[in-house]
């Protein structure tokens, strides 16, 4: 299929698969298992009824919540090492930490909220079996919670992908970035005198990869609330 098409195809394929895609989902799939993992933590600790735990973690779910997720960025990646010299990340590392604590604020409310919509008659009934405040969480509170958290966790993941893109801004090679890259390549004078601008083409490229990647993500996440939820 590709032989068939102009010159140029071939090569920016390729590199907008090999390096911008492969960045794109690595950096997704490790911001989602990290957020998967604090934001869970900490929305189940939130539930906790000791008021210094509580308000700790109510903070760090509103500061990260409430902030622009490239506001975030800039701090992890530009602020922080004029004070810490020694945090001085790469652009994907940064993109990761940002996403994290974006994401890990929202799986902290989403597994709060969780939580406690299991009826209070499953903890007493837990309590009369013999099980402490770990036992009725790991055994039979947050197993009914995960059910009602799939469908925001692949929520998440779709807006992890999306978000991706900010990473461009301080010069991560993501999906957006090659695309750009490939496109001002095209369009510098070639030897030929000839330009060749194809940034209809490539962007257009990049919007369907974006698409094809989160689209039956969304209608997943729709069907897995209708089904786990309700």
């Amino acid at each position: 299929m590709i032989a068939l098409l102009p010159d140029w195809v071939e090569p920016v394929f390729r590199y907008m698969l090999e390096v911008g895609l492969r960045n794109t989902l690595r950096t997704a799939a490790i911001s989602l298992l990290t957020s998967t993992v604090i934001g869970v933590l900490l929305g189940t600790l939130i539930t906790i009824r000791f008021w210094p735990t509580q308000a700790l973690i109510r903070l760090y779910i509103e500061i990260w919540r409430g902030l622009p997720i490239i506001v975030t960025l800039f701090l992890i990646h530009f602020a922080v090492p004029t004070l810490v010299p020694r945090f001085r990340f790469d652009p994907f590392t940064s993109g990761i930490i940002t996403l994290t604590l974006w994401g890990s604020a929202q799986i902290a409310e989403a597994t709060r909220g969780a939580v406690q919509s299991i009826p209070r008659e499953q903890h007493e009934a837990a309590s009369a079996l013999g099980f402490g405040w770990v036992g009725r969480h790991s055994f039979v509170i947050f197993p009914q919670a995960l059910r009602r958290l799939i469908p925001p966790l692949v929520s998440l993941l779709v807006a992890i992908i999306l978000n991706t893109t900010l990473i461009q801004v301080i010069g991560g090679s993501e999906l957006l970035e090659t695309g750009e890259q490939s496109v001002e390549r095209l369009a510098a004078p070639p030897p030929s005198g000839i330009f060749q601008i194809h940034a209809f083409e490539i962007y257009g490229a990049v919007a369907f990869a974006f698409f094809v990647m989160c689209f039956p993500l969304t209608r997943l996440a729709g069907w897995l609330e209708r089904r786990l939820v309700a």
